[in-house]
């Protein structure tokens, strides 16, 4: 991988939101909030993940910010690769080779094409062929691997096979989109540790999981995702303690963790067609109040960030989040 300045940052996101058109009978058309107000940023050599709930709206996310969302979805805010805007023109220019994603489901490998092949993306030359065999060989993977077809692999094989068609192209960003479902514990923590290397050699990496355990065993940062909202941003070391924790719904996370007790919490997320008024978390927030129904900020307290009213949280920095 190229030299990166460390700390620089690789991937910038303000005040993203995407919404869906859905047609609403035969005399309209209304629009589906799906991802609300989220900010965040991911440096060179630095692993965030983005933790939350099925359906909350994490693939969109990634997706977003390859530039991959369907006609139907409409979005604002700002996105931001190594400092520059992306807009059509820079996400034709970035996207597979700066920028790269690494899908949630192995059936984006060609089935009717050998792995060796979707490795080099169908390039033949020498030194493509020496490349792909040593990117395979460093994450377990020998010769004879690149001859079989999908189907002849496991599913860590071929979860292997996508990070190894990502790094080929030396990207400055991975973006990992639920990269462990079906695998059994080893084999998942085996996976994430290769997306821990790959920011270990100077990458960004933007690691979007439910697992909130595996996600703690190999990121620097962890981004709270809730109905679409990102409700907290916190370091690794602040989940060594509950207390060093901003939101309900992340301390809620804290205390669901087998260790912890595996305590659940009455209530669910709303479907993005039912979102509540204010905090979205409202419903089920012990904190809640009526100043809770008006749009929450995203502030700085103690280090991290957190979207929250309650007053007796001691605030410190800027209230709003420029990441």
């Amino acid at each position: 991988m190229r030299e990166r300045d460390a700390g620089k940052d690789i991937l910038l996101v303000k005040h993203f939101s995407v919404s869906f058109t859905r047609r609403k009978g035969w005399r309209g058309v209304t629009m589906l909030p799906v991802i609300q107000d989220l900010s965040l940023k991911v440096g060179a050599g630095e692993l965030v993940a983005v933790v939350g709930a099925s359906g909350s709206g994490k693939s969109i996310l990634a997706h977003g910010i390859m530039g991959l969302l369907p006609k139907t979805a409409v979005w604002q805010g700002e996105l931001f690769f190594r400092g520059r805007k992306l807009q059509e023109k820079t996400w034709r220019e970035f996207r597979g080779c700066g920028m790269v994603l690494v899908p949630q489901s192995v059936s984006y490998l060609d089935p009717l094409m050998r792995v060796g092949e979707q490795v080099r993306n169908g390039r033949k030359d020498r030194e493509s062929r020496i490349k792909g065999r040593e990117i395979l060989k460093s994450y377990g993977l020998g010769e004879e691997t690149e001859r079989r077809y999908p189907f002849e692999l496991s599913g860590g094989m071929s979860r292997r096979i996508l990070i190894s068609a990502a790094v080929m192209e030396e990207p400055d960003l991975v973006i990992a989109d639920e990269p462990t479902p079906g695998l059994h514990l080893k084999a998942a923590k085996r996976v994430l540790s290769h997306f821990r290397e790959i920011a270990d050699r100077g990458a960004g990496v933007l690691l979007i999981t439910h697992d909130l355990p595996l996600a703690l065993e190999v990121a620097d940062r962890i981004v709270v995702f809730y109905a679409g909202t990102t409700v907290e941003e916190a370091a690794v070391l602040d989940f060594k303690d509950e207390d060093s924790l901003r939101h309900p719904y992340t301390k809620a996370l804290y205390r669901a963790m087998p260790e912890h007790g595996f305590k659940g919490t009455p209530g669910r997320q709303p479907f993005a067609a039912e979102l509540p008024e204010g905090c979205v978390y409202g419903p089920r927030c012990p904190w809640f109040s009526e100043n809770c129904k008006r749009p929450v900020p995203y502030r700085r307290l103690n280090g991290g960030m957190v979207r929250c009213w309650r007053e007796d949280l001691e605030e410190t920095g800027e209230e709003k989040n420029e990441a």
